[in-house]
């Protein structure tokens, strides 16, 4: 039973009014409050009118709140049921049942191996993938290729014709912007070779798509270390080869929003949108007409709206707010319904904040390495060199670097510490894989047999946990509605704290049958929500560490 669902039903038969059971942050104040700020009845005259369900066994008083308290038997009983029942799919609503979604994550410049700022995107993007899939949707995942911007076309003339290795574009990147920076005269020869790529010569776009497919190759390999994948490469020559990029100026041009401004480029008139002042006009072309990014863009997002039938998602840098709102407003002229964003702070070091262009990065491929280093050192200094430990180090590292990219909202910085994110006994992902593995390792070493109609409350900590177990389903739909899956790392941290606590008051095994058959029970449910957790967070969880 969703007891949160069950009573809302039972109030809305009694209160004509908008209202919103909320989750009270101690579970002294009961299991669900209802505000009465907006209500018309005060909370005491609106308390001794309601007819409640069997399940909750006390009500009261809290200032403008009325808090409703579950019986703790029946809480057990039923949230326990449903665990075992449901098990990897504990906690869905099943809101995506026969809907399709279509989410776009990472789409960083395929012009170098990428820094460890850019995996936020990717991190972010995966969770809120098995996000929509826990939830019952077909998932579509794509990648956007800039597969013929200016930063490519730098790469291009930087390579001299050659094949260079995906390790070798970062410093060649980087070369060819410093002597960019010197010689202003460079930057005529960047654009003369665009000009000739949209014009269809097809040896420059040859020599295009070979360094970007190097590029995408060591990009692939590095997120697939981290078991992040994509449906679909999607390039952006695609959308101005098929022409598509010019029917949206066609479209632009019949409903009179073209100009050409004086630099001989065909821009927009944004006024209206809310835009700041600056910002109200956008060139779409340059002056020799070749498409900027933007124009692409639209085509290419007007082509994933076909495809996304019932959600469509994109995540993008904070810095690119702007833009999105760009984007928005000029498919409203368009008369398409924009993607939801979600955007994304920046990932800070000790050193500061990061730029490819200046080569001032720490690369994600070696910042992965230098966590998995630090991580089987911990594991052999805690049971010396066991057998699995280049995999577990693995498991651990990664699981620490996601952790720390979701556990803070997506539009705050995050200052990544590698000795905090690595932590047994911090606030990390590494504590709550622990977590899991303690559970597993209690429940390997009983022989109890469970009896789930036998279920007792043995003591505050089986309140406090089980309780914290029943809230999953609606940490689950706070995450999907708001797109947000932050709540669901925090969820995670505050059961494992709790199990935790748990586990030192209340010995589970060498105790009275009753006692050990409920706080069995207990574990294995815990064991499970962990499990679910660590999953929708893209984090593995380990059985032994």
């Amino acid at each position: 039973m969703d007891f949160k669902q069950e009573l809302t039903k039972y109030l809305k038969k009694q209160i004509n009014e908008q209202f919103n059971l909320e989750i009270p942050p101690n579970p002294s104040f009961g299991d669900y409050s209802l505000p009465c700020f907006k209500l018309s009845k005060k909370p005491e005259e609106l308390k001794n009118t309601l007819k409640l369900p069997k399940f909750i066994e006390k009500v009261d008083i809290k200032g403008p709140y009325i808090n409703f308290f579950i019986n703790k038997k029946i809480l057990m009983q039923q949230t326990l049921t449903k665990i075992f029942k449901e098990k990897d799919k504990y906690g869905s609503n099943f809101l995506g049942k026969n809907k399709k979604a279509l989410i776009e994550h990472t789409s960083i410049n395929p012009n170098a191996s990428p820094h460890i700022g850019r995996a936020r995107n990717a991190i972010i993007g995966d969770s809120i993938v098995k996000l929509l899939k826990f939830e019952g949707y077909n998932t579509e995942v794509h990648y956007y290729v800039n597969d013929i911007g200016k930063q490519i076309a730098m790469l291009v003339l930087a390579c001299k014709g050659k094949t260079p290795s995906f390790k070798q574009l970062l410093d060649l990147y980087i070369e060819f912007n410093r002597k960019m920076e010197l010689d202003k005269s460079i930057e005529k020869e960047v654009l003369d070779l665009l000009n000739k790529l949209e014009s269809g010569d097809k040896y420059v776009f040859k020599s295009f798509r070979k360094v970007v497919n190097i590029c995408i190759k060591g990009q692939k390999r590095i997120f697939g270390e981290l078991n992040i994948k994509y449906d679909y490469f999607d390039y952006e020559s695609d959308f101005f080869f098929n022409k598509d990029a010019s029917k949206i100026l066609d479209i632009l041009e019949s409903k009179g929003k073209l100009f050409v401004d004086e630099e001989k480029r065909r821009a927009i008139n944004l006024d209206g949108f809310n835009l700041p002042m600056e910002h109200h006009y956008l060139p779409l072309t340059r002056s020799d007409n070749t498409s900027l990014y933007m124009l692409r863009d639209l085509a290419y997002t007007i082509y994933k709206n076909s495809r996304a039938k019932d959600k469509n998602i994109i995540i993008l840098g904070e810095d690119q707010k702007l833009y999105y709102q760009q984007l928005k407003a000029i498919l409203s002229i368009l008369k398409y319904e924009a993607p939801e964003v979600v955007h994304y702070s920046f990932v800070l070091l000790p050193s500061g904040k990061m730029s490819t262009r200046k080569g001032e990065v720490v690369l994600l491929e070696d910042f992965m390495n230098e966590l998995k280093a630090m991580a089987k050192e911990e594991i052999i200094k805690r049971h010396g060199n066991i057998k699995n430990v280049e995999n577990l180090s693995k498991v651990i590292a990664f699981g620490a670097l996601k952790f720390t990219m979701l556990k803070v909202s997506a539009d705050k910085n995050i200052l990544f510490d590698m000795d905090k994110a690595l932590s047994f006994e911090g606030d990390s992902g590494p504590y709550i894989q622990y977590s899991h593995a303690r559970a597993s390792s209690i429940i390997k070493k009983s022989k109890f047999r469970m009896n789930l109609s036998l279920l007792k409350v043995t003591s505050d900590n089986d309140i406090r946990l089980v309780s914290k177990l029943a809230v999953f389903q609606d940490i689950i739909s706070q995450s999907f509605k708001s797109i947000k899956p932050h709540i669901i790392a925090n969820y995670a941290l505050e059961l494992a704290k709790i199990f935790n606590e748990f586990y030192q008051s209340c010995p589970v095994l060498n105790q009275p049958k009753d006692i050990s058959n409920s706080r069995i029970a207990l574990v294995k449910a815990t064991q499970q929500v962990l499990k679910n957790s660590l999953h929708l967070l893209g984090i593995e969880a380990p059985v032994k560490m």
